[in-house]
């Protein structure tokens, strides 16, 4: 059983064996980086992954992501009512508090209430939410996938662009598709450019203005149209 403490930024994990002993503790960064690292230790850890059982409580949004992750690889996972976990905690003569005592104290949830959250775990909704969590990781996938393409490409026809910032905000990729090159961006007028990047509905702005990208048209050698 594996508890998880979950924090904006990272999560602190504890597995314990069947008989209550912890086996390991990590923490790790809440980012698809972390969730890998998080998913190795599983994997290196336990043999079978079938009797792996990952808990974590309820936090708004900030167990959504993770949740999701393990979820598309096959890991069962649950979210309890951070209620559950508060009076199962007063059972401790413990009275200090830390992420790691608190990963402890959700695994051993787990193993006290394993018959009930496996059944859980398995039901038909669960089986939804699993197939759910795998269609948001392969499209995760697609996007960033598609990200470094852009990138890759503007570092070839229009590297002075790919130099001022990112360039994968939403207001960004619009302007893209206005302008897609340094030829483009040149034969525009200023106003038209500027035009391009005010977000109708606010939003947040790229670093530069429409006067940089110009700039930078201007002192760009490629001007190939980006088909």
């Amino acid at each position: 059983m594996i508890g998880v403490d979950i924090s904006k930024g990272s999560f602190t994990v504890a597995g314990l064996k069947s008989e209550g002993s912890e086996f390991f503790t990590g923490s790790y960064a809440m980012d698809r980086e972390g969730f890998i690292e998080f998913l190795g230790m599983i994997t290196s850890r336990c043999l079978d992954l079938q009797e792996v059982l990952v808990g974590m409580e309820s936090t708004g949004c900030y167990q959504i992501n993770l949740f999701s992750f393990l979820c598309s690889h096959g890991i069962r996972s649950v979210v309890i009512n951070p209620l559950l976990i508060a009076n199962f905690a007063k059972r401790s003569l413990r009275k200090t508090k830390t992420d790691k005592k608190d990963a402890r104290t959700i695994a051993k949830f787990l193993l006290d209430h394993e018959e009930g959250l496996s059944q859980l775990s398995l039901s038909e909704n669960f089986q939804d939410l699993r197939d759910l969590a795998r269609e948001r990781e392969s499209l995760s996938h697609l996007i960033s996938a598609t990200k470094v393409e852009i990138k890759r490409v503007l570092q070839t026809i229009f590297p002075e662009l790919a130099s001022l910032g990112d360039t994968s905000t939403g207001i960004m990729l619009r302007f893209l598709q206005a302008y897609p090159s340094a030829r483009r961006v040149k034969a525009a007028s200023l106003k038209s450019l500027a035009k391009v990047l005010k977000h109708p509905g606010g939003g947040h702005k790229p670093s530069f203005s429409a006067e940089d990208i110009l700039r930078a048209a201007r002192r760009g050698k490629i001007a190939t149209l980006l088909h």
